[in-house]
């Protein structure tokens, strides 16, 4: 072990200034970070408004909104005025347009019962009582005062109003218990009609009985083979649509192809033009530097906006807004990649005697041209899911479909459906440019 005296350690202190007397900052520049995030969290708390939003914040709705996404209701009502209880549905109810479901059972004329999730959950009625009975527990609803009334304790699944009572029967549905009337919905695990809808007359058919009318049943249609009719019927789905919805999820593939093409052609040459070591004029390659922070600068969306007003609604207007995005975030990264090159190749190549284009030819390119391709990959790759963005806002695409769906508050699996298949493009995409990014820059697939 070697020790140094007093003197040997002043003389590295002396040749070594920056390490043993650094500044104020430098020392705490760890500490002071670490503070200036804390208070920058506390001040975002406040200024929006935080603790507000999440007590004032419709957290009932994440579980409704979350169960449409994996299963429908089934609602029907049962007058109790008349010489029989018959029950009605929607016109446009799952169950098609002539409805016998089995949970709904006849005991009488004057009686019916409803099973709601089996005999455990099911409501039985006539024109003068029902009985609730869930959670074994069993409540009876007294209907012939004029107004429904309870008699005995009430649990807590049961809501008593002024008008009406209300089971709640948990994810199997409800149980709405009026003077007059009783009114059902019962919930179903899955998407209902999702490859025929009630006009088919494929619908309510087994597999095997479909299978077995596609291949050797009699035509259903004259002129048109059963195979043909089937697929028809599934792509014209009155409810699903699945034939437009991958039309515009197509849309939407093109749309984003179109743009980061487009993009990636036009901002190739101006890349030369604002990197400083290929274009020697600063006022040049400042102005292109400089367009291109406004192209980026102005949002996509505001983009498609713009063009939306321009062109209307459509797919134009969707690939216009990508392609003047790309353009400038293209232009940025491209002409980044082109000042970060080793000047040995370029200095070989003009010792040569070559002309300036065959200088740009063989010393530049081969450097910049596998990363220029697989950063346009990438852009591609986002460009898929930001084509569904803008086509909300008219730009056309399933992005708009989407928020078409949305919008009714009521659609919630076909907004799962659209949701599911834009995730299934996109990882589908995502793998292909991985692949092809790790070929363009040597490295293995993971």
């Amino acid at each position: 072990m070697t020790f140094i005296d007093a003197s040997q350690a002043e003389s590295i202190q002396e040749r070594y200034p920056e390490v043993f007397q650094r500044s104020f900052f430098k020392r705490f520049a760890p500490l002071l970070m670490v503070i200036s995030l804390f208070l920058y969290g506390i001040y975002a708390v406040w200024f929006f408004e935080i603790p507000k939003a999440i007590s004032e914040g419709h957290w009932e709705r994440v579980g409704i909104y979350l169960s449409q996404w994996v299963s429908y209701d089934v609602q029907a009502e049962f007058r109790l005025e008349g010489d029989t209880i018959t029950p009605k549905y929607p016109r446009f109810s799952p169950l098609g347009n002539d409805p016998n479901p089995d949970w709904v059972k006849q005991n009488s004329d004057r009686t019916m019962t409803v099973e709601i999730r089996g005999p455990s959950r099911a409501v039985t009625f006539s024109d003068t009582e029902a009985t609730l009975t869930a959670h074994g527990e069993t409540v009876r609803v007294e209907l012939s005062g004029g107004k429904p009334t309870v008699s005995g304790n009430i649990p807590s699944w049961v809501s008593v109003y002024d008008e009406d009572v209300v089971a709640d029967m948990g994810f199997a549905g409800e149980v709405r218990v009026e003077a007059d009337r009783v009114k059902i919905r019962k919930r179903f695990l899955g998407w209902a009609n999702f490859i025929f809808d009630p006009q088919s007359p494929f619908f309510g058919k087994s597999m095997g009985e479909v299978i077995s009318l596609v291949t050797t049943g009699p035509q259903i249609e004259p002129g048109r083979s059963n195979l043909a009719l089937a697929g028809d019927n599934f792509l014209n789905n009155g409810e699903w649509q699945h034939g437009d919805v991958w039309v515009k999820l197509l849309q939407t593939i093109i749309m984003a192809f179109l743009g980061t093409i487009l993009g990636a052609v036009v901002s190739f040459p101006l890349a030369f033009l604002a990197a400083r070591n290929i274009t020697s004029s600063r006022f040049v390659n400042q102005s292109f530097k400089r367009f291109f922070d406004f192209l980026r600068s102005v949002d996509m969306l505001i983009w498609a906006l713009f063009f939306t007003r321009a062109f209307g609604p459509g797919p134009l207007a969707g690939s216009a807004a990508i392609f003047l995005t790309e353009t400038g975030t293209l232009g940025k990264i491209y002409s980044e990649g082109l000042e970060n090159i080793d000047d040995k190749p370029r200095e070989g190549v003009q010792s040569t005697g070559a002309n300036h284009v065959l200088v740009q030819r063989y010393g530049v390119m081969p450097q910049v041209v596998p990363v220029m391709i697989s950063q346009t990959l990438y852009q591609w790759e986002s460009n898929i899911r930001g084509a569904t963005i803008i086509g909300a806002v008219g730009a056309g695409g399933i992005g708009l479909k989407l928020w078409e769906a949305m919008r009714t508050n009521k659609n919630w699996e076909n907004v799962a459906y659209m949701v599911l298949l834009i995730l299934l493009v996109v990882f589908i995409f995502d793998s292909i440019s991985n692949a092809l990014r790790s070929r363009l820059i040597g490295k293995p697939q993971h």
